[in-house]
């Protein structure tokens, strides 16, 4: 089994990447934020640790963690944020790991994981290869600002947090240029499953 991580900068298209590989390959798809989420709903493998770590004021009326009053906790708080992670990834890690083994016996050929901080988290060493999603920083922006209505303070902060171009660039052995119309994009894919056929 070939597993091969998805990453890039905010607003360069990952998920959309993630959905053609999904309609033209078989295989095992994940996304590390969804991953996220389901370990820290109610009864997930995160959710009592870091209601711990945040009190019960950050649970909405359901019980489960409010995204948006942690987010704000965090944003003002590097230490918690900190810690927070320290909760999260490992567990996410693991549950990707799992998710591979199961692929693998199954006989899977493919794994993609779509991960914003695949570089950061070192899932180069649990993947064989690493992709990155490339689009100008004033495409990003304009993305940004059409599909999720934010704004250019909210979009510089995204931007300053992430790693810089050349760090993707030196971390991936695949470049997908997806700054123009979904259908280049969609050439360089075919063009890079084609390697894999044979193999």
């Amino acid at each position: 089994m070939r597993m091969i991580g998805i990453t890039g900068g905010v607003g360069s298209g990952k998920s959309q990447v993630l959905s053609w590989l999904r309609e033209h390959c078989q295989g095992e798809f994940l996304e590390a934020d969804r991953v996220a989420h389901r370990l820290m709903a109610r009864g997930g493998n995160c959710y009592a640790a870091i209601v711990e770590l945040f009190g019960r004021e950050i649970l909405g009326e359901e019980g489960e963690i409010d995204r948006k009053k942690m987010g704000s906790r965090v944003f003002q708080d590097r230490e918690l944020l900190k810690k927070l992670n320290a909760i999260v990834h490992p567990a996410v890690k693991a549950y990707i790991r799992e998710a591979a083994d199961r692929a693998r016996t199954r006989g899977d050929k493919f794994l993609f994981l779509e991960a914003a901080l695949l570089i950061e988290e070192k899932y180069d060493e649990i993947c064989d290869e690493l992709w990155y999603v490339y689009a100008g920083e004033a495409v990003r922006r304009e993305r940004l600002k059409k599909s999720r209505g934010y704004s250019d303070e909210k979009i510089d902060g995204m931007l300053a947090s992430q790693l810089p171009e050349e760090e993707f660039r030196k971390h991936c052995c695949f470049v997908l240029d997806n700054s123009g119309d979904f259908s280049d994009t969609a050439k360089q894919l075919e063009q890079r499953m084609k390697i894999y056929e044979n193999v």
